[in-house]
């Protein structure tokens, strides 16, 4: 992925330089505060080959297209407090323990979506389904219909993850700072899978599937040193080898794919050594 390498270029770049220029480097109070974000976020994908294993067949689909799945624009899906978990979101939250860096802690409900009705290459054998697709394939083409796979992480490819992220200042003006921030993320994916395949059970409960990395980089406005904004791009990697498919144990897939998210976030700090001093008194 391109824009994962340029992200990655972009945050060795800018360490190195920071640490050249340390002296130049505005220092902005931020040491013990606390911070909250909530938003919302868009995904692209990679092709992937997924390996779906069961008694009855072992067979992997490969460059299978997915692809994100936001939710239309109402003010009350993504505004009113009872629909916040339905569009594609991001939460986190953090707190610095140095004035220029942070640990957070955050969830990016992502959803994948494998699009229906594409033609892919197949191999490995099925029977005993009594479906037309018992056979076996050596790389065959095939149409992903809905009587053979729908398959989707949509409630949703959930990533919990924690992070590690610099924030610097580059200008500032009455009460409003515009920040550059970047760093690094790795978490575990939960994801809930809505999966059909070959006539069986629909399965779709949490259930702990892989890990993903990823490095992230973005623009923070605060504002009346309590609120901000940020948008930011994230790129990385997600290895799922133990992704549920049917209410058996025995049924499963995996996948490996690369991604790219950007994210819009609206947030808010607090103070605690301010709260302490102040409860103190």
């Amino acid at each position: 992925m391109r824009l994962t390498g340029l992200i990655a270029f972009l945050i060795l770049k800018s360490y190195c330089g920071y640490s050249q220029n340390q002296s130049t480097t505005k220092s902005i109070h931020r040491k013990g505060k606390l911070y909250f974000s909530w938003g919302w976020n868009r995904e692209w994908f990679s092709k992937s080959d997924i390996h779906f294993k069961g008694p009855e067949y072992d067979f992997t689909i490969k460059k299978v297209v997915a692809k994100d799945r936001p939710s239309e624009f109402e003010v009350d899906t993504y505004f009113n407090p009872n629909h916040l978990s339905t569009p594609q979101f991001s939460f986190k939250v953090g707190y610095f323990f140095k004035n220029n860096f942070s640990i957070a802690f955050g969830t990016d409900h992502m959803k994948y979506v494998v699009e229906p009705e594409q033609v892919v290459k197949i191999s490995g054998n099925i029977s005993g389904t009594e479906t037309i697709y018992d056979g076996t394939y050596s790389d065959n083409d095939i149409t992903l219909k809905d009587d053979f796979l729908q398959f989707e992480h949509t409630n949703g490819l959930n990533y919990i993850n924690v992070d590690l992220r610099r924030f610097d200042e580059i200008f500032s003006f009455h009460k409003i700072s515009v920040n550059l921030t970047e760093g690094l993320e790795s978490g575990i994916l939960l994801p809930r899978t809505d999966a059909t395949l070959l006539n069986n059970e629909n399965y779709d409960e949490f259930h702990l599937a892989g890990y993903g990395v990823n490095v992230v980089a973005g623009v923070n406005i605060s504002f009346l040193k309590s609120f901000f904004v940020q948008t930011e791009a994230k790129g990385g990697y997600i290895n799922m080898p133990d992704i549920r498919t049917t209410p058996s144990a025995a049924d499963m897939a995996s996948q490996n794919f690369f991604f790219t998210q950007f994210n819009f976030v609206f947030g808010a700090t607090i103070d605690l050594h301010k709260k302490k001093k102040e409860t103190d008194k």
